[in-house]
């Protein structure tokens, strides 16, 4: 047997981000600029190997407190071993029977860290793509991404939405309806593909000397279940902004679509703190003339640019805080 490789994008929210954890509505995309990978191949017992982030081996104590910062106290083990184990769980469940056969299996990522960009999922999803390939198992799309949710949330108490394993699952773009009714009835959402080549021209910028850090503490969530009213308005209006975004895109409405990025940053940052330091990058891109807004949690921003004149002022500004600047691939 041949050695399987699974590849999965980094992602970014689009439209309608945080509101998919909140019965909402979001618009998602691959970047296929950043990707991780995972390599598995048959083996006498299975076995994790060691990947960037798993170092066991240092030099000095001060080399080890630095690798700390970066990647914190765990590294791809983890990750790995929830997605083996929820893989472990579909097939129980489903009364499937697996071959004898064990495995070895390796990951790599380029994926920026601590900056929003979905990379955990990536390897999760990644893992079970592999298992399911290498056992031969077909699991249906929607299925898989909600076993990818459960790998962080259920074993490892990582609190995620379904937005990014969906995207990464369907290895394309999506807009994702997650209204209570079909949530409930299906235990996931509606799900439709977009035709990347619907998109305006988007750029992903990154702080790249972010060490490990904590999420900001908010209490949206607590005052959303408490029914608060301002917290459940602001939240359906994002996630409104998502499908105002996608009839955008579908009717090629591009400068309606534009304001919108705008317009979802606005409304989130009317109910969630937002650091002077990522506060800053939407607002240099702003003044440059793109739109932004975050892609994830914070530490990279994204956004329309008008022309490549735009693109290299924003390459040239954002290095002068510390930032890198691609354009994104879809």
């Amino acid at each position: 047997m041949t050695d399987i490789i699974i590849k999965t994008p980094a992602r970014a929210g689009l439209l309608g981000n945080p509101s998919d954890g909140f019965f909402g509505k979001t618009i998602s995309i691959p970047i296929r600029n950043f990707h991780a990978e995972i390599k598995l191949s048959k083996s006498d017992r299975i076995k994790i190997l060691p990947g960037p982030s798993d170092h066991i081996d240092f030099g000095t104590l001060e080399e080890m407190i630095n690798d700390i910062k970066i990647h914190g106290y765990y590294g791809g083990f983890r990750l790995i071993k929830a997605a083996l184990k929820q893989f472990y769980d579909y097939i129980k469940i489903n009364n499937i029977t697996v071959p004898e056969i064990n495995f070895k299996i390796q990951y790599t990522s380029n994926i920026p860290r601590q900056v929003g960009l979905a990379g955990s999922s990536a390897i999760i999803t990644s893992t079970i793509k592999a298992l399911s390939k290498f056992y031969e198992i077909n699991i249906e799309m929607p299925i898989m991404a909600n076993y990818v949710l459960w790998a962080e949330s259920k074993e490892l108490g990582i609190s995620a939405g379904l937005q990014d394993r969906v995207v990464q699952v369907y290895n394309e773009p999506v807009f994702m309806d997650f209204n209570e009714k079909t949530m409930k009835k299906n235990s996931y959402g509606i799900y439709k593909s977009i035709n990347p080549d619907l998109f305006p021209s988007l750029y992903l910028a990154y702080q790249v000397d972010l060490t490990h850090k904590d999420i900001a503490h908010n209490d949206v969530r607590i005052r959303w279940e408490r029914g608060d009213k301002n917290i459940r308005e602001i939240m359906s209006k994002i996630g409104n902004n998502a499908q105002e975004g996608y009839d955008s895109l579908m009717q090629g409405n591009l400068e309606k679509f534009n304001s919108l990025i705008n317009k979802n940053f606005d409304l989130r940052s009317s109910i969630y703190p937002i650091t002077e330091k990522n506060l800053r990058m939407i607002k240099l891109a702003r003044s440059i003339g793109a739109t932004s807004k975050f892609p994830g949690s914070g530490g990279a921003i994204i956004g329309t640019f008008k022309n490549e004149k735009m693109y290299e002022n924003l390459i040239e500004k954002f290095k002068e805080i510390g930032c890198n600047v691609v354009k994104i691939q879809i």
